[in-house]
């Protein structure tokens, strides 16, 4: 007599699942069963997954969207971003415009610089480059590796000021772009952060 083998994970382990990445119930089962009832590899195969789907929608056209908003409770940061997505049926849904304010939020609390690091100005990146060029000469680092160590500064300087690559002010496990795709995966289409707009009391 045959005995069924019983799963390494329950209802709930799926449901949780579904909750933390934004997956389809089916995807989340069939991540379960693959990482046998592991949720944190689980939770970083759909991301992965995610991501690869997203990165195929990147090419479509984004014509719909909202202008999510924020004002910070003492008055003094105002914050306004333009997202965007393929359908006004998915503009309208929780998941997008969840997604809108909590970039806004985001933003207000991070004060990003530019959307992605090929939007960065020019003269900010050079400004650093220098800064960073007199920090590691006055800190004796060997003449021949002077260059690459600030190459690996201004990547993390892109990192620290460009919205998409920044860790997520409420959750450090992830980049703002990661934020972005989950929906995007969610929803089934292309999700652009177009651009922000940020205002600071006396800036």
């Amino acid at each position: 007599m045959s005995t069924k083998t019983m799963p390494d994970f329950t209802a709930k382990d799926v449901a949780e699942l579904r909750a933390q990445t934004g997956a389809g119930m089916m995807d989340c089962k069939k991540a379960l069963e693959e990482t046998k009832g592991d949720m944190q590899k689980a939770v970083e195969l759909l991301r992965a997954k995610g991501s690869a789907k997203a990165e195929k929608r990147a090419g479509r056209t984004t014509r719909e969207g909202i202008i999510g908003s924020y004002v910070h409770h003492n008055g003094k940061i105002a914050v306004m971003v333009e997202l965007n997505c393929e359908t006004d049926f998915v503009a309208r849904t929780d998941d997008f415009q969840q997604l809108a304010k909590s970039l806004a939020e985001h933003i207000a609390a991070a004060a990003p610089i530019a959307v992605d690091k090929d939007q960065v100005p020019q003269d900010k990146v050079d400004s650093e480059r220098r800064i960073f060029h007199e920090q590691v000469r006055a800190a004796g680092k060997p003449e021949n590796m002077i260059e690459k160590i600030v190459e690996g500064k201004i990547q993390a300087y892109y990192k620290d000021v460009s919205l998409m690559h920044q860790e997520w002010v409420r959750d450090g496990s992830k980049t703002i772009g990661d934020l972005v795709k989950e929906v995007s995966a969610k929803t089934g289409e292309n999700i652009q952060v177009r651009r922000f707009v940020r205002y600071q009391l006396g800036e």
